[in-house]
């Protein structure tokens, strides 16, 4: 099959490895050259993807049998026209017109399904923002509706922020909206994502709750299994598998929870692996996120996803601006027990790029904690020079 990848970031190129291991082709598309999952792609090509003629193009160019969206900035309503002409947009179209959206996916969970999330406002403006700000009280979360991994994502807790939450989130916005969503502050105890596997012929699959910390909107360590009590994660399931099948399609899905003492609240959505889910990439489970994803869009039968060991990932981020960005202390994190890493290839840094991972495993027996900070220990080792 031939699969065109729309965003060739760490996660694409995992996913790329993992379509290549059972020979499927793969065009590995992004608006920059040498993008990670170009590095191991059978082809690529370099284009605006909110350019919707370019991708109108390059679509007529390779005849994929699947597209398959790695990132949310993409011109996602020529979607509907590619399912017409045959070809599967994974998970569907719909899944990723309204995942690109926050404002989509956020009222199909909370009007149409009924799913408990935060209190939450619209605004268009910095005027509207106050508006919001005074509907759900302070403090609150301000997120651009079209953004990712954190960006122009800020809290307010005073008058003074609003305006400059405004700001920060116009910047951090991707694409052509400029949008926010304002959300009340949950009082959770954590939080979780619940990779949910959807396939085309058996039943849906949920992998062990993920846990996670972040930081300016970012993962820093993610863990796997997370402490979740037995009501709170068969409700997440429930909600989980209500919002996958509203979407539609089939693929892998990274969906999001806070935890409280009030209950599950639903979060946010990605019909994509996740980049917290990249623990499993520490052999937590028989299948890791990236294979589950392409197991599930090609129809290959998943009979159970199985916890194999205790895992926790940590990111390895930059300090400076480079274009030409070099590791030292890898040979230090190689010498250590249950350790492994992954370097993306990213061909430039700045502060805070996520450039690599430090992956760790230990028993099920082993405390979590335990294993998180052997994470962090080992993420520590590597240092990113410009």
């Amino acid at each position: 099959m031939k699969i065109l990848l729309l965003g060739s970031g760490e996660l694409g190129k995992e996913f790329t490895i993992a379509a290549q291991r059972i020979g499927q082709i793969v065009i590995a598309v992004d608006s920059y050259e040498n993008a990670p999952a170009m590095q191991v792609a059978h082809d690529f090509e370099v284009i605006n993807m909110l350019d919707g003629d370019a991708l109108d193009k390059i679509v007529a160019k390779h005849q994929p049998d699947f597209i398959v969206p790695e990132i949310e900035a993409i011109r996602t309503e020529r979607f509907y026209d590619y399912e017409k002409q045959g070809i599967t947009v994974v998970p569907s179209a719909k899944a990723a017109n309204f995942t690109m959206n926050r404002k989509a996916i956020r009222d199909l969970a909370s009007k149409e399904l009924g799913l408990k999330t935060a209190k939450y406002r619209y605004a268009t403006t910095a005027e509207e923002l106050q508006k919001g700000v005074e509907a759900v009280g302070m403090p609150c979360v301000v997120k651009p509706l079209m953004s990712s991994s954190g960006k122009g994502q800020s809290t307010i807790k005073t008058e003074a922020d609003i305006e400059k939450a405004w700001n920060y989130a116009v910047k951090g916005s991707r694409g052509d909206v400029v949008e926010v969503i304002v959300e009340a502050f949950v009082k959770f105890n954590s939080e979780i994502t619940l990779l949910t596997v959807v396939q085309n012929n058996n039943p849906t699959l949920f992998c062990a709750p993920i846990g996670h910390r972040q930081e300016r909107g970012d993962y820093q360590e993610s863990w796997q299994p997370a402490k979740i009590s037995d009501k709170d994660l068969y409700e997440a399931q429930d909600m989980a598998e209500k919002v996958t099948e509203a979407l539609g399609g089939a693929g892998l899905f990274g969906v999001e929870f806070f935890l409280a003492d009030d209950g599950v609240y639903f979060s946010e959505l990605s019909p994509r692996p996740h980049d917290t889910g990249m623990v499993t990439l520490a052999g937590t489970q028989n299948f890791n996120e990236f294979e589950l994803h392409l197991r599930a869009i090609l129809s290959l039968p998943i009979f159970e996803i199985t916890l194999e060991k205790a895992g926790a990932s940590a990111v390895i981020l930059a300090s400076e601006n480079s274009t030409n960005p070099t590791y030292s202390g890898i040979e230090n994190i190689a010498s250590l027990p249950k350790t492994d890493f992954r370097i993306f290839g990213k061909p430039t840094s700045r502060p805070y790029r996520r450039m690599a991972v430090a992956l760790v495993n230990d028993t099920l027996e082993t405390p979590i904690e335990e294993v998180v900070e052997k994470a962090k220990k080992a993420a520590s080792l590597v240092t990113v020079h410009s």
